[in-house]
């Protein structure tokens, strides 16, 4: 799998990722959702691979923004820079599922304060005191506000509402496929070739979803439109969905 965002990291960004990954409470934090989601509830992936997923999208949404023109919050709100947003858009991404180590039901909330140790102990590492703290608290909000029904208040919360829904692909269905969990959304999934993320021409950020049959239009409607919905950034993403045909014709999916 393909995470050209993340291997492009740099800096201070680079040396966060290489610290997630190496981070064994996260990735314990990440094996146990897929115990309670996966395991026990027969859900979708939600362990290491969906948090790469996500943060890696989040990343690229993030970029594309900026380079339309469109300031990220903590830019534009704390005078921060570019790399801080880039910053908080990785570790929201990233820690956005670990609650569900603890239940399903409000996951978002046990992710938030299970994030909070984690992503204030790495960033002291690199920056003052009160950035750190500045920054923790917009990682919080992004964590908190990435589930349906709660609106994201920033455009790093923004990216990373709608990356979560752009990891709908065969490959996240697989695990419970194999268990023989099989419900809409994971057959839906099934059915999903790939997403792509690009520039659009009449809104920034192009979404488009190649599918094998109809049934991911579902996961389209269903998943990635009620992120999109309550994401805070509706108005600069569009999405796209074709069947899979000789001759590919894109249709635009109202969301």
């Amino acid at each position: 799998m393909d995470f050209e965002e993340l291997n492009s990291l740099q800096g201070i960004p680079k040396m966060i990722y290489d610290e997630l990954i190496k981070n064994k409470k996260v990735n314990t934090f990440l094996k146990m959702s897929n115990i309670m989601a996966v395991g026990r509830l027969g859900y979708n992936d939600h362990g290491k691979t969906h948090a790469k997923i996500v943060a890696n999208n989040a990343i690229k949404m993030l970029k594309i923004l900026y380079k339309k023109g469109i300031e990220p919050s903590f830019v534009k709100d704390c005078k921060g820079s570019f790399e801080d947003s880039l910053v908080i858009t990785l570790l929201g991404a990233y820690l956005h599922d670990i609650g569900n180590s603890v239940h399903r039901d409000i996951h978002h909330l046990h992710s938030a304060y299970l994030a909070l140790d984690i992503v204030e102990n790495i960033l002291k590492k690199y920056y003052k005191e009160e950035k750190a703290y500045q920054m923790t608290t917009e990682v919080l909000h992004a964590i908190y506000s990435h589930s349906e029904g709660i609106m994201g208040l920033t455009i790093e919360a923004g990216v990373i509402a709608v990356a979560d829904g752009t990891d709908m692909t065969k490959g996240r269905s697989r695990i419970p496929i194999c268990k023989k969990c099989y419900d809409i959304h994971s057959v839906s999934a099934a059915s999903i070739e790939r997403v792509e993320i690009k520039e659009g021409d009449e809104k920034p950020i192009q979404i488009e979803v190649i599918l094998s049959n109809e049934a991911g239009i579902f996961q389209i409607q269903e998943v990635l439109g009620e992120k999109i919905k309550w994401s805070g950034i509706k108005n600069y993403v569009s999405v796209y969905a074709r069947v899979e045909k000789e001759k590919p014709v894109f249709e635009e999916i109202t969301i």
